[in-house]
């Protein structure tokens, strides 16, 4: 049996902790800032985790489910 492909994408997207959530980055950040406070840009560059409810398909887009 062939070994499970990973998506490459989301292995440049996605990174797993070790209590077992995955973090992310926070989109909204990449253009058209001037329209956004300071305040909302700064808590935009901080890592987010990804949801309960998707958080099966991530895991599975990484090969760990």
């Amino acid at each position: 049996m062939p070994k499970m492909k990973s998506n490459s994408g989301a292995l440049k997207r996605f990174k797993p902790k070790k209590n077992g959530s995955i973090k992310r980055g926070s989109a909204f950040r990449s253009h058209i800032l001037t329209k956004k406070s300071q305040k909302r840009k700064r808590n935009l560059r901080s890592e987010q985790s990804v949801a309960k409810v998707d958080l099966t398909r991530v895991k599975r887009m990484l090969c760990q489910a």
